[in-house]
């Protein structure tokens, strides 16, 4: 895949800023010439060291939360664009606080628009998920397969991407949708690339739930482009696709990680949970179309990369 690295000239906040994704998006809008980045991060999921590497005097972090929306205002005055990226990101996750989830994926979203209206701001990028579509009824599946989300995460996404669509009909904020595949990169926890890297690297056995899964797996670099070329595209962008294209069998992303790690290492079968979704493959024609990228040839090329990120947290 060939990412080509267009220049970033504005004033940006960055919801979610010290996450996973987040934070290296901040990388991204930082090399690309962006002239001021400001951070929103209640530090649930989000980390501060995750930002060292990108400490300047063109970064600016705050730390709260999407739900107090003085903070949101501060941050938003005289922004140019909001990547919104701040939400309880995991099913499990979610499913667990039903609470948290509703207050911080929907309500937050809704101030951040709210504020992001009123302080003009030209265009939010809301990161949703494929988690949207549930169950899917085809692979691959496009933008315009039914919403049929089956747990509260996914859910919770539908109802932000109904309010996006709202702002975007009822004022003139600009806002566009990115339906994100299960990105996977270093400065991740708690799902399942990174936890098998780990429990694959002490010589554990690696649990998998159910077995017959198939995912689309795809690089945070790319998400990453993806981003920054839907905030600085021209033209008006429907929901995208962010993904590989391809479907992994969990069986052999199992297997792949072990090869990656240098162990042999024994996999369980457990029961599968039924709030994940089994199946999901992205069709990607929207975002080669409109973003001009291609998909990866191989989605877990670059898994090696992760390995060594976790070395260096256990030393």
């Amino acid at each position: 895949m060939s990412l080509v690295g267009s220049s970033v000239e504005q004033r940006a906040v960055v919801n979610g800023g010290a996450g996973f994704i987040g934070s290296h998006l901040v990388d991204a809008l930082l090399d690309r010439g962006a002239s001021e980045v400001i951070v929103v991060d209640n530090l649930v999921r989000g980390r501060l060291a995750n930002l060292d590497a990108a400490r300047c005097d063109r970064l600016r972090v705050i730390e709260a939360d999407i739900r107090d929306r003085d903070a949101l205002a501060e941050a938003m005055r005289g922004a140019d664009t909001v990547y919104h990226l701040a939400a309880q990101s995991t099913v499990m996750g979610a499913a667990q606080d039903v609470d948290y989830t509703f207050t911080t994926n929907v309500v937050g979203t809704y101030n951040v628009l709210r504020v992001a209206h009123d302080e003009r701001v030209k265009r939010v990028v809301f990161t949703s998920s494929r988690e949207v579509y549930g169950e899917p009824l085809c692979l691959p599946v496009d933008e315009g397969h039914p919403l049929m989300s089956i747990n509260s995460y996914g859910a919770s996404k539908v109802s932000g991407e109904a309010l996006c669509r709202a702002f975007t009909r009822e004022s003139e904020l600009e806002t566009v949708v990115l339906r994100l595949a299960n990105v996977f990169g270093p400065r991740d926890y708690g799902r399942v690339i990174p936890h098998w890297i780990e429990q694959a690297r002490a010589g554990r056995e690696l649990v998998v739930y159910g077995g017959e899964q198939v995912i689309d797996f795809i690089w945070v670099g790319h998400v990453v482009e993806a981003i920054i070329r839907t905030a600085t595209s021209d033209r008006t962008l429907p929901p995208i696709n962010v993904a590989s294209g391809t479907g992994t069998r969990i069986l052999d992303l199992a297997r792949r990680i072990s090869q990656v790690v240098g162990h042999a290492n024994p996999v369980r079968i457990e029961p599968r949970r039924t709030i994940e979704v089994a199946r999901f493959i992205g069709n990607v024609e929207r975002m080669t179309q409109l973003l001009g990228m291609a998909p990866p040839t191989d989605p877990l090329a670059n898994l090696p990369q992760m390995v060594r990120p976790l070395a260096a947290t256990a030393a």
